[in-house]
């Protein structure tokens, strides 16, 4: 598997990425949210490359097309944090030099060292993260509701709430609701979770993908998004700044994506160069405020490269309180996720 020297780049590594005779190219498996030009244009034109994009959604998807590719056809892979493991255990992934990386400027709790190391070597870097929690119209609810998950079973908002089609926040959410940390969904403790869900079905008006709960929070057909967050309302807040988004004080759901190089890569150097500038502060604003989507950086240091009006959508100054109200995603078996989609079926059909 390829590593890397903890030595910068040689001058004449530097001349042969930055001169426009030795212009080259980065091939990089990316989620959207990296194909916005105001995030490439930046590299590409610091070092005379071209980075060419191929999008993907799930991780199932991206490994398989790792799986069809030659040796050096990759150079960088974004991916769920949670699933670097996979990654580094199918042989995808190169060993980072961890000296290089800016994790000491990280929010601690987004260093993840027991996802982006294996065996105490560091193969991936956390680039972004986010919250599937409550997103809202505070003009159309009491925003103060909304810090209290009871509150959408209270009758009170009946009939003017979304839910996010995606089982495993959802199913988070409601655990947390009912006092259940999301690393305890077992097999034995998802039944208890059966009732609160099919109550909050009942509450609500829908139950949607992403840009249909985009839409119809946008034009009021809902006023509330169970496991939308800011990802969801960010991007229409210069739209419509009446949407917001919350963690109650039950809790919320944390996602997050990483980067790293891949392993064969025909230039690993320029590969690494590529994630340090996405995990700059630079990068990271750009990234956070993508076009495709908005999310939290994981760079603490990125606040001074946001606007005062990105730091408000993005609720900066309180990432440290809901930093610690947040858990990860559940992480199912087979068998108990199986159990849960059942279980999520059972309630669309209600």
């Amino acid at each position: 598997m390829a590593q890397f020297s903890t030595l910068p780049l040689t001058a004449l590594a530097l001349l042969a990425v930055t001169s426009p005779s030795f212009a080259q190219e980065l091939n990089a498996l990316v989620w959207c949210d990296h194909t916005d030009p105001a995030l490439i244009e930046p590299f590409e034109e610091k070092f005379g490359v071209t980075v060419n994009l191929k999008e993907y959604e799930g991780t199932a998807a991206g490994l398989a097309i790792l799986d069809q590719s030659q040796p050096g056809d990759w150079d960088v892979l974004v991916i769920d944090s949670v699933d670097v493991g996979r990654a580094v255990e199918a042989g995808y992934l190169a060993e980072l030099p961890a000296d290089q990386l800016p994790t000491a400027n990280f929010f601690p709790e987004l260093v993840m060292a027991e996802n982006n190391t294996v065996d105490g070597k560091t193969y991936a870097v956390t680039e972004k993260f986010g919250y599937n929690t409550i997103s809202y119209d505070k003009t159309k609810v009491d925003p103060a509701d909304m810090e209290d998950m009871a509150a959408l079973t209270s009758g009170k908002y009946d009939g003017r709430i979304g839910i996010y089609d995606y089982y495993l926040p959802v199913l988070g959410l409601v655990a947390l609701g009912q006092g259940v940390n999301t690393a305890d969904i077992t097999a034995e403790t998802l039944p208890s979770l059966k009732d609160p869900l099919m109550k909050l079905r009942a509450a609500s008006k829908q139950v949607s993908d992403v840009v249909s709960a985009q839409t119809a929070l946008a034009t009021g057909e809902v006023d509330i998004v169970v496991g939308g967050g800011e990802w969801l309302t960010a991007v229409l807040a210069a739209d419509n700044p009446n949407l917001d988004w919350t963690i109650p004080k039950q809790g919320g759901l944390r996602w997050a994506q990483s980067i790293g190089v891949v392993a064969g890569s025909t230039q690993p150097d320029l590969a690494l160069e590529f994630v340090k500038y996405i995990v700059s502060p630079e990068g990271q604003a750009k990234l956070a405020t993508s076009s495709c989507y908005w999310g939290m950086p994981a760079n603490a240091k990125t606040g001074d490269a946001l606007s005062m009006e990105q730091r408000a959508v993005l609720r900066w100054n309180e990432q440290p309180e809901f930093l610690k109200r947040a858990q990860l995603y559940p992480i199912p078996d087979a068998e108990l996720d199986t159990a849960m989609q059942d279980m999520w079926t059972e309630m669309l059909n209600q």
